[in-house]
């Protein structure tokens, strides 16, 4: 393992040890700077959350929606829809897509590196979604300005792109940790559901970001939890076979909301105007009725758990806020649909408890066993995510009693509605259609953990096409592996020649009457070449060759304002033998 060296530290040394795959120190610290910065913006945005509901809300509450007249918020949710898309409307395309789903798609094909326009987008779109009575939570956009703030502190230093996709991470863990208090659900959720791989280079600075993310908030907010739980919720295995009943149905519940999402995604070539109207007008229908649809529904979950709700209640906002949070994701307003799918979850699992209850009364426990069960089988049917739904289930309830209901719940709802709806997870399902997503491939998770700096070789020496015979002789007394040669046509690539083969011709007899040497004539290994950024990991490098067709990449980074250096040249042949060795 590397370690900082104290007397010799400087930025490109730092850069120089993050490219390599053991570089654990210097991304240790990268995750504690990246869970306090994220932390911060979280109480940020929960401020400018709460500021707004004490503008117009109750109480200054922003889940206060049952407490406003009738008109005021079946028209919120209207207005709210129409300045959400028409705001992105005159926008370009590529500054519309926000959230869970951009953070992955960035990660995926743009190593880690998160625009600033679309994450200015996601401050005021997750506000007024939160604030506006629709179907919407929190956690999306926590997790893109997270993720969004830490890849821009790694940019702003300039570090290699795959501490770059560490720092997407560690944001998206200690956004997590900083709106739940669950820190470790931060860190399974990163790796379980955004880098979709587990590595002990990921795990620990993403660790230490979300515990930094979590003291931040906690600083902030205090240590009590997103909404009140009864003190003791207990189970017994009695229970076992109705929960797995109400699994089979929160299963097909959590299949029917992924399939409904895409299918509105099919169908939403309407104008945004249109949209926003039907959005709009859908919950502002439900809502006059049943504003317990509207906003994130935390306080419906606490309600619940303590309180006896009426089952015309629950069935409504286990209905309806899944038919309006896929309708309103699916045509165009980016919400976050975490939170919506664990109340959801809640209100399906409170309505199986009640329904065990009453018919089979020695067969089902307290329904608040239920809710909580409904909850996480829900989250975990939905993300394909089982372990971030347990440990939501533990850090929730401070409870280890319940885990082994929590873990029969979980797998049996992810089974059924992956085998009944061909479910592959939320975020998977709406930005692939088939196959393996780039990020679950073991070639790409290989090759992104290293940059090209830690397998490059820096034995190099540039040369023009011909030179004299003399300065060969002294270009070879630097021992270079590799002789780049720049032609004097700049729209021709350069080319990598191998030293030893220049060596031989120097000591060949038949060349010793030869004044100058024309570099690409002489009997010798070359090698075509293609750009490649300083930066840039090995999976980028391997997309780089394959693209251009060559064997080779020269290795370029800025040193000024439009001046490029070249700093080494890796090959194929590196990259592979790395993958073969070291993986």
């Amino acid at each position: 393992m590397r370690r900082l060296s104290k007397p010799h530290f400087t930025l490109d040394t730092f850069r120089r040890q993050l490219a390599s795959i053991d570089a654990l120190p210097q991304l240790c610290i990268l995750g504690v700077l990246s869970g306090i910065l994220t932390g911060a913006i979280m109480v940020g945005f929960r401020q400018v959350i709460s500021i707004g509901a004490a503008l117009f809300m109750p109480n200054g509450n922003s889940e206060a929606f049952e407490q406003l007249t009738p008109y005021i918020r079946t028209g919120l949710p209207i207005v709210v829809a129409l300045v959400i898309m028409g705001g992105l409307a005159w926008q370009p395309l590529r500054r519309r897509n926000l959230g869970i789903g951009h953070v992955i798609e960035r990660l995926t094909y743009h190593q880690g590196q998160m625009p600033s326009a679309n994450w200015l987008n996601q401050w005021w779109v997750g506000v007024l979604s939160v604030l506006g009575g629709l179907s919407a939570g929190r956690e999306g956009p926590a997790i893109h300005l997270g993720a969004g703030a830490s890849s821009w502190m790694g940019e702003r230093l300039r570090l290699p792109h795959n501490s770059l996709r560490v720092l997407v991470g560690c944001g998206t863990a200690a956004g997590i940790s900083a709106s739940f208090n669950t820190p470790i659900t931060g860190v399974i959720f990163a790796m379980e559901v955004v880098m979709m791989s587990y590595t002990l280079t990921g795990f620990m600075p993403i660790i230490l970001a979300s515990t930094m993310g979590a003291v931040v908030a906690q600083l902030a907010y205090g240590v009590e939890p997103a909404f009140t739980i009864p003190d003791h919720i207990t189970g017994h295995l009695i229970d076992l076979p109705w929960i797995t009943v109400m699994a089979l149905v929160i299963g097909i519940l959590a299949g029917s909301f992924i399939w409904l999402v895409r299918f509105a995604q099919r169908h939403n070539g309407v104008h945004w105007s249109l949209r926003s109207l039907a959005i709009g007008g859908a919950t502002a229908m439900i809502a006059w009725w049943y504003p317990e649809v509207q906003g994130i529904g935390y306080d419906t979950v606490g309600f619940t758990l303590n309180e006896d709700p009426s089952l015309d209640l629950l069935l409504m906002i286990a209905c309806g806020k899944l038919m309006l949070t896929a309708l309103t994701f699916a045509w165009g307003i980016p919400i976050g649909v975490i939170g919506p799918i664990m109340v959801i979850g809640a209100t399906a699992g409170a309505l199986c408890g009640i329904a065990g209850e009453a018919l089979f009364p020695t067969l089902a426990s307290d329904h608040d066993l239920y809710t909580m069960l409904g909850m996480a089988a829900m989250l975990g049917a939905v993300l394909q995510a089982p372990l971030a739904a347990l440990m939501v289930l533990i850090e929730l309830t401070h409870n280890t009693e319940i885990i082994l209901y929590g873990m029969l719940a979980v797998v049996v709802s992810g089974l059924t509605s992956r085998q009944c709806w061909h479910c592959r997870g939320f975020f998977i399902s709406t930005l692939t259609q088939e196959g393996l997503h780039p990020l679950q491939q073991p070639l790409m998770q290989a090759l992104s953990r290293v940059a090209v700096p830690a397998v490059m070789d820096r034995s190099i020496a540039r040369a023009a096409p011909v030179i004299e015979r003399a300065k060969a002789q002294r270009l070879m007394e630097g021992k270079p592996v590799w002789i780049i040669v720049t032609p004097d046509d700049d729209d021709k690539s350069p080319v990598a020649l191998a030293a030893a083969d220049l060596a031989r011709v120097l000591l060949d007899e038949h060349w010793e009457e030869v004044d100058s040497i024309n570099l690409l004539e002489i009997p010798a290994q070359r090698l075509a070449l293609a750009p490649i950024d300083l930066q840039a990991t090995l999976s980028e490098a391997f997309d780089q060759l394959n693209e251009y067709g060559v064997d080779a990449l020269y290795v370029e980074h800025t040193t000024a304002p439009l001046v490029r250096k070249i700093s080494g040249i890796i090959t194929r042949e590196a990259i592979e033998n790395y993958y073969r060795y070291r993986r």
